[in-house]
């Protein structure tokens, strides 16, 4: 089985993005959990779908959609028995600012 390793900022991610549609709706808050699950574990299977994303102080990192919420993207890299999944964010975020900012807790 592929193993899927989650960093905190990537937990910290989910429970923000999930208080946020659940203010609207609880049911679409648990798809959302779910979808980034299954998007995990699919990626762990096959790492290399995601597209390369340069940026600095991050080589090796891919992204790839959330199936269903497509507005929200998964920040992973390709380990040799499955995905290391760095962060997942909504795609209007600033990206750039969020994944090269030198911070303890995004690590």
């Amino acid at each position: 089985m592929s193993r899927v390793l989650r960093r905190p900022a990537t937990v910290r991610d989910l429970v923000r993005i999930a208080r946020h549609i659940k203010r609207d709706n609880e049911e679409a808050a648990e798809r959302f959990l779910e979808a980034t699950e299954a998007t995990f574990h699919r990626l762990a299977i096959n790492p290399t779908l995601g597209r390369p994303r340069h940026f600095q102080r991050k080589p090796g990192l891919r992204s790839w959609q959330v199936q269903g919420f497509e507005n929200y993207l998964v920040f992973y890299k390709p380990l040799p028995d499955g995905v290391e999944i760095k962060r997942v964010l909504h795609g209007a975020r600033d990206l750039r600012r969020l994944l090269t900012r030198k911070s303890p807790r995004s690590r």
